[in-house]
């Protein structure tokens, strides 16, 4: 074989920590996520960035690259791979930096995942309302890369999918819930009683609601589509379909308290107990069939008496799990502790694989012959278990939730996850290739935004109930490839999937932002819950929420306001505004308030913090003098937040800043150095004072600096 045969060239990505750098040799060393080892050399046009959040400009590190290359940090590097016989090479063209700074990673600063559903919000308001009327009709399942409808012509793209607009409800309500943005709920209002109104069955006789597949607009009118026309469920009512209808007019509910949303909610429930609950050997059917509405109809074939993940597993974070938030009724915690008791009992399926189990006989033997799954797994629905399991603990903290949760985010990256490029997969093959060990992969190599989404969040609830290092590292890592590859900064939104690599793929219906299976639901649940997992459980910093209900709609006025399931005693309620104004009505660790009698709705906003919150850093400001307010201990922990509120009040330009340090414990020597510099930074016209009283060792570092003003003491 000629030497030319031995060799190959091919682009990829490299995702791991620096090991060291050397300036001399132009290369740096490089440890991938499984402790794998390579050398990286630095092409001579080398380009690099910091990675950006949607709506931020392009944030060009090149000039500072080989500086930024210090031990330990994390890194991007995409470039080309040179093999011949004998020797290998890797020359990286561009690389791309998830942390600002060592250990400072941009996706974790407050208002990161803020910003970022803000964004994702307004890109789907504008592809499906461009007009800024929230007019439903107008509403069409397939968007594409840049947000517009699809052509309409001889009929087709005309299909409205319930489930795709309560999807896009649930989005619009979270944008809502995280922004105080009125449009963002204006349009999740409308769109719930789009829903209601043209999508929904209200079976009195019964005492049932159930929802509609959808339905096809078109200039002569309107048609309902009743039983599901979707390939794998056609002409049968999935269960799956009936929960995900729940998911958007149940995030609404939990922003206004409308109780005839609350009404559908419970007879959608009675739905589920009457038709699809298996009385007799638990759990509940996946699919029932729309003329006797019977889970074992000959008519439903390789349906007929089946389970699955979806039937099971997806109450809890599609719907239940905030109709329990906002209510605290006993119901949807006892049927939440069910559906965890049935997933720990039944899906587990080691030794024989450590992918758990997905779709069931109606004795629960395990159905590893349907459809396209067949003895496959889903590698994000492992993830969403652990995810789950994790918040149901906080309802009913059994141990055999804390190990499968903990089992599961153990075994997962080394057959789930690329750890070479980082990301997480698809669909893969349950058992392992008996000749490599791998777990082949179903259809490609393509990495989905919705299995990184699971992935972040399993390990961001991991690390911050366990304080786990290594669950910490996964969701760092995880979250790192997801907003250094994932958001269209060009077009807007979220891209489908990406290459193996980390590049966008646009081809066929994974080119749309828009589809049956894309709408805006997980990307910004993934915003929601990962700025309230990271500020309340990883970097201790506040959460701000908004809801807008009538009092009147709620028992005893009472506005439920916790973010998640969270362990009890780990967050409290700090303060409240209603109408713009102070509210002091609440109570701090059940984290409710009491509203004051109204009879139209009324904007609440409130703050929670981590019970545990070693620095407390505010700022606020009246004209021209900002107010700076800190409790607790600045010291080399919490410097980074301290620096950060610092620069944030200082590029705001005022004329005068006031440190209200009464309430401060401890203050490092680096913590002084840095209100030093901002305030030669400042400059003369602007005045530092430290207002009321501070701990003696504080003020006699402040007054050495000759730096500042003790209030009552100015010239």
């Amino acid at each position: 074989m000629s030497a030319t045969a031995e060799r190959r060239i091919f682009s990829d990505t490299l995702a791991g920590y620096v090991t060291y750098h050397s300036p001399v040799q132009n290369r740096f060393g490089l440890r991938t996520s499984d402790g794998r080892e390579f050398t990286v050399h630095l092409a001579r046009n080398v380009v690099s960035r910091v990675v950006r959040n949607l709506g931020d400009p392009y944030r060009d590190t090149t000039g500072q690259t080989r500086d930024m290359l210090s031990a330990g940090r994390f890194l991007f590097a995409y470039g080309i791979f040179y093999e011949w016989e004998g020797g290998s090479r890797f020359e990286a063209k561009e690389i791309t930096f998830p942390e600002e700074s060592r250990g400072q990673y941009v996706f974790e600063h407050p208002k990161w995942w803020v910003r970022q559903a803000a964004a994702i919000a307004d890109f789907y308001l504008r592809g499906q309302f461009p007009d800024g009327k929230y007019d439903w009709r107008g509403y069409r399942t397939n968007l594409t890369l840049d947000g517009a409808h699809l052509p309409e012509f001889a009929g087709q793209n005309v299909r409205q999918e319930t489930d795709t607009i309560s999807r896009l409800v649930y989005g619009l309500a979270t944008a809502y819930l995280l922004t105080g943005e009125d449009r963002f709920l204006d349009a999740a209002e409308s769109g719930t009683e789009y829903l209601r109104q043209y999508m929904r069955v209200d079976d009195k006789q019964d005492g049932i609601v159930y929802w509609y597949h959808g339905m096809d607009i078109t200039p002569t009118g309107r048609r309902k589509v009743y039983a599901s026309e979707f390939g794998d469920d056609y002409d049968a009512i999935p269960m799956y379909e009936q929960i995900y209808a729940l998911a958007g007019p149940t995030q609404t509910y939990r922003v206004t308290g409308d109780p005839r949303i609350l009404e559908d909610i419970d007879r959608t429930v009675a739905l589920f107990d009457r038709y699809f609950r298996d009385e007799e050997r638990g759990g509940f059917f996946s699919h029932i069939d729309p003329i006797n509405l019977s889970p074992c109809d000959d008519a439903l074939g390789r349906n007929r008496s089946r389970k699955n993940w979806n039937s099971i597993g997806d109450h809890a974070p599609a719907y239940l799990i905030n109709a329990y938030l906002a209510t605290g009724r006993e119901d949807f915690a006892a049927l939440l502790e069910e559906t965890a008791d049935t997933i720990v009992a039944r899906f587990p399926d080691e030794p024989n694989s450590p992918f758990v189990q997905e779709r069931f006989h109606e004795d629960w033997t395990p159905d590893r012959t349907w459809g396209w799954q067949q003895d496959r797994a889903v590698v994000g629905h492992n993830l969403k278990i652990a995810w789950n399991l994790t918040r149901i603990r906080a309802l009913a903290d059994k141990p055999e939730y804390a190990e499968t949760a903990r089992r599961i985010g153990e075994i997962m990256p080394a057959v789930g996850s690329d750890q070479l490029r980082g990301g997480w997969y698809d669909v893969v093959e349950r058992r392992p290739d008996p000749d490599s060990g791998i777990h082949r992969m179903v259809w490609h190599d393509r990495k989905a935004w919705w299995q990184q989404e699971q992935a972040i969040l399993a390990y961001l609830i991991l690390a911050g109930t366990s304080h786990d290092p290594d669950s910490l590292r996964l969701a760092r890592e995880a979250a790192a490839f997801y907003n250094a590859f994932f958001l269209d900064h060009q077009d807007g939104g979220v891209y489908f999937n990406v290459l193996a690599d980390g590049n966008p793929y646009l081809v066929g219906t994974e080119r749309f932002k828009g589809s049956h299976s894309m709408a805006g639901y997980h990307a910004l649940e993934l915003c929601y819950l990962a700025a309230a997992y990271t500020g309340l459980l990883i970097s201790h910093e506040p959460l701000s929420l908004y809801f807008r209900p009538r009092p009147g709609d709620l028992p005893d006025r009472e506005l439920r306001v916790a973010p998640d399931l969270l362990p009890r005693g780990t967050v409290e309620l700090t303060r409240v505004w209603v109408d713009g104004r102070p509210h002091h009505h609440f109570d701090a660790k059940e984290l409710t308030v009491r509203l004051p009698e109204s009879d139209g709705p009324v904007r609440v906003r409130v703050e929670l913090e981590p019970v545990q919150m070693r620095l407390r850093v505010r700022s606020e400001f009246d004209g021209g003098t900002a107010h700076v307010r800190c409790g607790g201990a600045v010291d080399s922990g919490e410097l980074e937040k301290f620096r950060r509120v610092l620069g944030e009040v200082m590029a705001a330009g005022p004329q005068r800043v006031e440190f209200h340090l009464g309430e401060v414990t401890e203050m490092c020597r680096p913590a002084v150095n840095e209100l030093l510099v901002q305030r030669t930074k400042a400059g003369l016209d602007v005045d530092f004072v430290v207002v009321g009283s501070v701990l003696p060792e504080v003020r006699e570092a402040l007054l050495a600096t000759d730096a500042f003003l003790l209030e009552g003491e100015e010239d």
